[in-house]
């Protein structure tokens, strides 16, 4: 009986090792008194930016940071944390995770990584905050177009006077 219960902790922390070194962002937050219904909601927007979220023991989860390379996160995982782990868009657990606990005030965000680095909460606001890669996409062509148009009017206006 115990041998299988270990064995299952064994293979929990070598799964959660596996993603934590696939992952490029995982948010950490803790969700004491979050509802059910309030925590599924969470759950299906996570999945729907294709990200995961799973509620792991602590033993497992300091155990699997360890092992994945990341002690700094090991030593903030204390009291029930949920994980929020995104393989591809780096924004998108911090973003959701951030907006939902705008309305829902028990889920506080705590850790976690970006892109191999261990972060603090402020960073990770910082991310949820930033505009999204579109958005920058558009402000740099923006950037870029504005002097070219300027020196068109300006050539247009030498070689068209007005009189």
């Amino acid at each position: 009986m115990q041998k299988a219960i270990l064995e299952r902790k064994v293979e929990a922390v070598r799964e959660l090792t596996e993603k934590l070194g696939r992952a490029t962002t995982v948010v950490a937050f803790d969700y004491p008194g979050l509802t059910v219904e309030a925590f599924t909601k969470l759950r299906h927007q996570l999945r729907e930016a294709g990200c995961d979220v799973t509620v792991y023991k602590n033993n497992i989860s300091r155990r699997a940071s360890i092992a994945a390379g990341y002690g700094e996160l090991a030593e903030t995982l204390a009291g029930a944390k949920a994980l929020a782990i995104s393989y591809s868009d780096v924004v998108a657990p911090a973003k959701i995770v951030f907006e939902f606990a705008k309305d829902n005030k028990v889920v506080t965000i705590g850790s976690g990584i970006v892109e191999g680095k261990v972060v603090g909460v402020d960073a990770i606001n910082e991310l949820a905050t930033m505009p999204s890669r579109e958005t920058l996409l558009t402000m740099l062509a923006v950037g870029m177009l504005t002097p070219l148009r300027e020196l068109a009017v300006g050539l247009d206006m030498i070689s068209n006077p007005q009189e």
